[in-house]
C-alpha cells in the first residue's frame, strides 16, 4: 500500500491492522454479549433464585476488565505494548477455558472477573495502538471504522450463543470464547508491530506514573471527554444488562430476541462507517455534539411514552424508537473516546488506561444498577437513558466551556487541542 494508507508507526497494511484492533477490542464484546441468551440457563444450572442476579455474571466480568485497565496503561508505556497484550491474552485463555468447568456460582464470577482482567489489555492496547499510529480526525476515522468491525460481534455473538445452547450448554459457550482468544493471540503475535518507540518509553518510577496520571486527570478536554463517556457508556452496559428480560418477559418475544438485539447492533455499526466517512469533513465535536443532543431528546420521549402507556409503549414503537437512539449512540462513543486521547499522545498508554478505567468500570457500574432496578417494564431503563445523556451533556459542556460544536485548531491541525 502506499505510505498514505500504512500507520505512522508500523508495518501493517491500515486495513489488516483496523481488523486486527477490531478482532481485539472484540474479545470484550464476545464475553458480554454470547452469554445473553445463557443468563437464565446459567442462574438453574447453579442454583441463582434471584432472576436480576443473573446480571451479575455480565458486571463481575466488567468490573475485572475496568479496574485492570490502570495497570496496563503504565505497563505498556514503559515495557511496550506487545508483552503486556500478550499477558492479558494469556489470562483471558485461561479464565475462560476454567470457566467452563466452574461448580458455581461464585466461582463462576470470580473467573469471569479475571478474564476480564485479561481482557482490559487489549482494550487499553488496542487504543493506544490507534493513537500511537494516527491522531486528530484520522484517528476518530479509523476508529469508526474499528468500531463497525467490531459492532459486528453484538451482531453475530448472541445468535451464535443461541445456537451453541440448542446443541449444548452455557459451558461450550465458554469453550468457543476461549478458542477465540487463542486464534487472535497467534494473529497478533505474528503479525501486530510494536509500536512505542524507544525513545518514549517511560520509567516505571511511582513519581513518574503519578505524573503521567496527573497529565491526564489535569486536562479539562481529556478529563471532561472521559468523564462524559463513562456516563454515556452506563446506557450501553444498561441496555445490555436488561435486554433479555426486556424482550423475553416485557415483549414475550422467546429466543428470536437474540435477532432483534442483534438488529439494533447493525445499525450501531452503520452509523460507525458513516461517522468514518463524516468526521474527517464536520468534524468529531459537530457529529458528535449534535448526536448527544438527539439521544437526550429521544430517551425523553421514549421515557413519556412509556410513563403514559402503562409501563411499556407497543413493541413496534419500542423498537422504532430504540433504533434511531443507538444510531446516534454510534456517533458518540468513537468520538468521545477520539476526543479525550487526542491531546495526550504523549502518554497514549496511561491515558488509554484512564480513559478505559473511567469508561468501564464506571460505565459498567452504573449500568448494573440500571439493570438491577428492572421491575417488569422499560421506565428504569430510559430513565435510566435520559438522566445519564443529560449528565453527559453537563459534562461535555464544563469540557468545552459551555461551547458546542466548534472544532479546535492547534499545531495538531484541526480538531487537535494544544496540550494543557
Amino acid at each position: 500500500m502506499s505510505d498514505a494508507n500504512r500507520p505512522k508507526n508500523g508495518k501493517l497494511p491500515q486495513w489488516e491492522l483496523i481488523i486486527l484492533i477490531a478482532s481485539l477490542m472484540a474479545l470484550n464484546a464476545a464475553a458480554i454479549d454470547i452469554f445473553i441468551p445463557a443468563l437464565q440457563e446459567i442462574g438453574n444450572a447453579l442454583g441463582v433464585e434471584a432472576e436480576n442476579q443473573r446480571q451479575f455474571v455480565i458486571t463481575s466480568y466488567l468490573a475485572g476488565f475496568g479496574a485492570a485497565q490502570l495497570i496496563y496503561g503504565p505497563l505498556s508505556d514503559r515495557y511496550g505494548r506487545r508483552p503486556v497484550l500478550f499477558f492479558g491474552l494469556g489470562l483471558y485463555f485461561i479464565a475462560a477455558l476454567a470457566a467452563a468447568a466452574a461448580p458455581t456460582f461464585g466461582v463462576l464470577l470470580a473467573l469471569r472477573a479475571i478474564q476480564g482482567i485479561g481482557a482490559a489489555a487489549t482494550r487499553v492496547i488496542a487504543i493506544t495502538v490507534v493513537r500511537d499510529s494516527f491522531g486528530g480526525r484520522r484517528m476518530a476515522s479509523v476508529m469508526s471504522l474499528v468500531m463497525m468491525i467490531f459492532m459486528a460481534i453484538p451482531v453475530i455473538a448472541p445468535n451464535i450463543g443461541q445456537i451453541i445452547m440448542l446443541f449444548g450448554s452455557w459451558r461450550e459457550i465458554s469453550l468457543v470464547v476461549a478458542l477465540f482468544s487463542f486464534v487472535v493471540l497467534i494473529w497478533a503475535a505474528l503479525r501486530l508491530p510494536e509500536t512505542l518507540h524507544p525513545e518514549d518509553r517511560r520509567a516505571l518510577t511511582v513519581e513518574r506514573t503519578a505524573n503521567a496520571f496527573k497529565v491526564v486527570l489535569s486536562n479539562r478536554i481529556a478529563f471532561g471527554y472521559t468523564a462524559a463517556s463513562a456516563t454515556i457508556f452506563g446506557v450501553l452496559f444498561g441496555f445490555i444488562n436488561q435486554a433479555e428480560q426486556i424482550y423475553t418477559e416485557v415483549y414475550n418475544i422467546g429466543p428470536a430476541f437474540t435477532l432483534y438485539f442483534s438488529a439494533v447492533a447493525i445499525f450501531m455499526a452503520v452509523s460507525s462507517f458513516l461517522n468514518s466517512r463524516l468526521v474527517e469533513r464536520f468534524g468529531m465535536r459537530r457529529l458528535s455534539h449534535t448526536a448527544l443532543i438527539g439521544f437526550c431528546l429521544l430517551s425523553g420521549l421514549h421515557l413519556l411514552l412509556a410513563l403514559l402507556m402503562g409501563g411499556a409503549t407497543p413493541f413496534w414503537l419500542f423498537y422504532v424508537l430504540v433504533v434511531p437512539t443507538f444510531c446516534f449512540f454510534g456517533f458518540i462513543g468513537t468520538n468521545f473516546n477520539a476526543l479525550a486521547m487526542d491531546p495526550l499522545g504523549h502518554v497514549a498508554g496511561t491515558a488509554s488506561s484512564v480513559l478505559g478505567f473511567g469508561q468501564t468500570l464506571g460505565g459498567g457500574l452504573i449500568g448494573a444498577v440500571i439493570g438491577y432496578a428492572y421491575d417488569g417494564t422499560i421506565i428504569p431503563l430510559f430513565a435510566g437513558f435520559l438522566v445519564l445523556s443529560l449528565c453527559s451533556l453537563g459534562l461535555v459542556l464544563v469540557a468545552e466551556r459551555g461551547r458546542l460544536f466548534e472544532p479546535r485548531y492547534s499545531h495538531d491541525g484541526p480538531e487537535g487541542e494544544a496540550r494543557s
